[in-house]
């Protein structure tokens, strides 16, 4: 089997121009109609060429455009492309991260490239990293003879210009972190599901955070009896690979905040009895992207260094259609005592929450974030690249969004309406886990809420605040690359959590 090359970063106060790389990455922007070089830091001559050359070229500096040339005078790189990087609603750190990312992917099997796309700060070039990194990740582990022959490896090492000597170190520590966690996040969902189920996750996050400041407990089905789960259970007794509930704490000294985060870990969906239709299971090896982004997020959380305790709880299991599967029509007792009649058997994802929200509640944290691949309706909704963010708390919801749409995580607020609420009861049981058809995205939310509860005792408990971040379609892409997103896993929201936990940090 093939292995991943991961692309190495360098982050320099070097002038572009004098980086010895085999590629110098650049940027053209267009205005009223004209193309124009982004031309800080380069010699005279070398813009003129390269500005001569986009004309001629007729260039149109788009989105996924790139130009190659050869020959540019005043340049140590052999090899200068330029990247379109049209102007937009998006912030400008994310224009920067897409348009490296653009470039990134476009230099699969070189060794060593230079990227000055105008970033004039050291966010700016954090970003340009971020997307130059991200952009040229690739996932080869499962490739055979053949096609391993075949592929052109990622690119070996992205050198970033526009840093501050004195803050080259801690820049390329921060960003090395944080793509290193989305590296993550995209190799798990990207793992074939016969190679990654419930037992098998539990074991790789175990591995993956060995020796580091993260405590790792792991509930097997047992365990998970003993303490009433009945919503992992019920999803994962369909499978013969039992499900698992994977806590991660981090509690470094001095930290006086408690951020919880409850992740959706559904190995694959089948649907169980409520079967999928077969072309609606191909990508469902991709239904534990909300654990993987936990993980990756506390991962990162913890290599950084960041002075908030974090407890983290990954929802894992399969569902099958053993003979021991869930039926519509079963009732189940919850984590917190509360019963649940089952409607819809592909509606698994909220009930595998539902534990891990009674879970995170008990231990009274400041705030409680979750992340699911939990609805069609929120693609319907918001499409492809969007995730939609719910919650208890309008000021948490907000500050989500917008951390989110910062990083590039791109998000948007949906309600839930008070109406929703009475289609979940049930004369069988507490309630039951679906609601009425439209508006699918809040009625799954709705029912998540029933499971966050109050912070203290008697009077003086107090709600905890909770957002909900629905990542089903971001998540996954199954279309063609764009700017630093890849086909396949994406890893959504872990830049947003990480962002997240440092507002809590203190």
């Amino acid at each position: 089997m093939a292995e991943n090359r991961r692309t190495a970063l360098t982050l320099t106060d070097q002038d572009p121009a004098t980086v010895q790389a085999d590629t110098l990455v650049l940027a053209a922007t267009k205005d009223d109609g004209q193309v124009a070089l982004v031309a800080d830091g380069l010699p005279a001559e070398t813009a003129e060429h390269v500005q001569e050359a986009l004309t001629t070229l007729g260039a149109e500096a788009g989105a996924e455009e790139t130009t190659r040339l050869t020959g540019v005078p005043g340049v140590a790189a052999g090899l200068v492309v330029v990247v379109g990087m049209p102007s937009g609603p998006a912030p400008r750190t994310e224009r920067l991260r897409r348009a490296a990312g653009v470039a990134a992917r476009a230099l699969a099997g070189r060794e060593r490239a230079a990227f000055a796309l105008g970033q004039s700060t050291t966010e700016e070039a954090v970003a340009v990293a971020g997307g130059a990194v991200l952009g040229a990740y690739t996932f080869a582990e499962h490739h055979g003879v053949g096609k391993a022959e075949s592929a052109k490896p990622a690119l070996g090492e992205a050198v970033v210009t526009g840093v501050a000597a004195d803050e080259v170190e801690a820049a390329t520590a921060q960003t090395t972190a944080v793509v290193d966690a989305v590296r993550y996040a995209r190799d798990l969902v990207n793992t074939p599901p016969n190679l990654l189920y419930p037992e098998s996750f539990a074991a790789n996050v175990g591995e993956r955070l060995d020796g580091s400041p993260v405590q790792v407990e792991v509930w097997d089905t047992e365990r998970l009896q003993e303490e009433r789960c009945g919503g992992i259970l019920g999803v994962g007794q369909g499978s013969g690979r039992g499900p698992r509930l994977v806590t991660l704490r981090y509690e470094p000294e001095g930290a006086t905040r408690h951020l919880a985060l409850v992740g959706k870990g559904i190995t694959f969906d089948s649907g169980g009895l409520c079967l999928k239709p077969g072309a609606s299971m191909v990508t469902m090896k991709m239904d534990m992207a909300g654990a993987a982004a936990v993980a990756a997020a506390v991962a990162a959380v913890a290599e950084l260094g960041l002075p908030v305790r974090v407890t983290a709880y990954l929802c894992l299991a399969e569902n099958m259609l053993g003979e021991f599967a869930q039926r519509p029509g079963d009732v189940v007792t919850m984590r917190d005592g509360r019963t649940v009649e089952i409607i819809n058997t592909d509606a698994e994802g909220r009930l595998v929450m539902a534990d891990g929200l009674a879970l995170a509640t008990e231990q009274g944290p400041d705030a409680i974030v979750d992340v699911a691949t939990l609805t069609g309706a929120c693609i319907i909704a918001l499409g492809d690249r969007t995730m939609g963010v719910m919650g208890n708390d309008d000021a948490l919801r907000e500050q989500v969004v917008e951390l989110a749409n910062g990083v590039g995580d791109t998000a948007w607020s949906l309600p839930l309406p008070e109406e929703i609420r009475p289609s979940l009861d049930t004369v069988v049981a507490d309630l039951k886990h679906t609601g009425e058809r439209s508006a699918g995205a809040s009625v799954a939310a709705t029912f998540l809420q029933e499971f966050v509860g109050k912070r203290g005792e008697g009077e003086d408990a107090e709600q905890i605040p909770w957002a909900h971040l629905d990542i089903a379609g971001p998540a996954f892409n199954e279309k063609s690359p764009w700017g630093y997103v890849p086909k396949g896993g994406t890893g959504a929201a872990v830049r947003t959590l990480v962002e997240l936990a440092r507002t809590y940090a203190g």
